[in-house]
């Protein structure tokens, strides 16, 4: 199978071609209000024109109260839903299909943010000395559970009624969903927690109560991870039953990834010493996936080469992600397709602190895009340690311009969403 190959979804919809922009956390957000603007409209055009088939969003917060980070977009039931038609116009100003990541972070909150920290169990994110940088969690309630659930429905409709060609449910990466998966932070003793199929089924009547609000032709996909890379965290042979639990939701698409705030598998490292491959990191474990998955699969993780993107179609897999590499050079799969074979190293910092090294990597390709989104052209040499520094303080600004907006505009009521049995 080649990169150009369409690709047509369960649901009739067209793929031009198997390459996905997959989602990157842009941390464009304008106030007041936490939206999309100019500079996110500007970067997908730039997106669009590189050629990907699928443009899937940075994730989209369906709780105002709950922020993966200050710079984040949020859509809920008060938002102002012209500035997300804009967004959609520009991601599909090419014709290809536009996906938004919706998302609640859960427990994988900064402590120095407004709002709410909620988790399964009052367990937080252990990062050693860097730890107090994350919110100690307050396990959920149910009615805490049943408003989220009804929070990822409207968000899901209301990206519809923007202009969307669908959504991609962010089950990954240690946020909420991934969080009720994971047997190290799910401790509940109720329907919500211990066997696997309790654990799955937050994401189960997440994805039930979604395709119930949106149109058939709407595309409804998931990102999971193919491990926790933490010893007794979630991992493959799990994410196959959650797979097979899926098969009758009607699920268009499944994107595989890895890791968390606590295993970095993204950047290439885990924390149980688990080694990765050293492009398409995940792919000799998500490989077992393929023949079972009652669905197309996309992987994604540290794929710059078309020699790797190649390999992960001849695997099996219906669709490559590329992230990192898109930051760097938007018009990747464009030159790719004219027979250009460019190769983007994803950057790596050889720092003491794993996870100060972490937050710089984050912090360049931010820097990238943000060029980009004012029309800039990525800066090949760009200091990490003064693109991390540049963050830093803009996230404080951002921090305390979100803080004074919550606290005049707090959260809508959510519509709770029964049980479907």
């Amino acid at each position: 199978m080649h990169l150009s190959t369409p690709l047509v979804l369960r649901n009739g919809s067209r793929i031009g071609n198997r390459i996905a922009k997959a989602a990157m956390e842009e941390s464009l957000a304008r106030q007041p209000g936490q939206l999309p603007g100019p500079e996110i409209e500007q970067l997908y055009r730039s997106w669009a024109r590189g050629g990907s088939g699928l443009i899937i969003t940075g994730n989209v917060m369906v709780d105002r109260r709950a922020l993966t980070s200050p710079g984040t977009i949020v859509l809920d039931a008060d938002t102002d839903l012209a500035p997300f038609r804009r967004w959609a116009a520009a991601a599909g100003s090419e014709g290809g299909q536009v996906w938004m990541q919706i998302n609640h972070p859960g427990r994988q909150v900064r402590s120095d943010l407004p709002g709410v920290a909620w988790a399964p169990s009052d367990i937080g994110v252990s990062l050693g000395r860097h730890t107090r940088v994350f919110a100690r969690p307050t396990a959920m309630r149910e009615a805490d559970i049943q408003a989220t659930i009804g929070r990822f429905a409207t968000t899901a409709r209301l990206a519809q009624e923007s202009g969307f060609h669908g959504v991609q449910i962010h089950a990954a990466h240690g946020y909420l969903l991934s969080q009720f998966l994971s047997p190290l932070v799910n401790r509940r003793t109720d329907q919500w927690g211990g066997s696997l199929e309790n654990r799955a089924r937050l994401l189960l009547e997440v994805v039930h109560a979604v395709r119930a609000v949106v149109s058939p032709e709407f595309a409804v996909s998931i990102k999971i991870n193919t491990a926790d890379f933490q010893r007794g965290g979630f991992d493959v042979d799990e994410v196959e039953q959650v797979l097979a639990f899926l098969k009758d939701l009607d699920v268009d698409l499944v994107e595989l990834s890895g890791g968390s705030m606590e295993s970095a598998a993204t950047m290439g490292r885990t924390a149980d010493d688990r080694k990765l491959d050293r492009e398409a990191y995940f792919l000799a474990i998500a490989e077992r996936l393929v023949a079972s998955a009652p669905m197309p699969l996309m992987l994604t993780g540290g794929i710059g080469r078309r020699a790797s993107a190649e390999r992960v179609l001849a695997s099996g897999f219906a669709m490559v992600g590329l992230a990192t590499a898109l930051a760097l050079h938007p018009d990747l799969p464009a030159r790719w397709e004219n027979g250009e074979d460019v190769e983007v190293a994803a950057p790596r910092l050889n720092w003491r602190d794993t996870d100060i090294a972490s937050a710089g990597v984050l912090a360049l390709v931010r820097t990238h895009m943000s060029r980009v989104s004012r029309g800039r052209p990525p800066r090949a040499r760009t200091s990490a340690r003064l693109a991390l520094a540049l963050d830093s303080l803009r996230n404080r600004g951002m921090t305390r311009a979100y803080g004074r907006w919550l606290a005049q505009n707090p959260a809508p009521e959510a519509t709770t969403t029964p049980l479907t049995g």
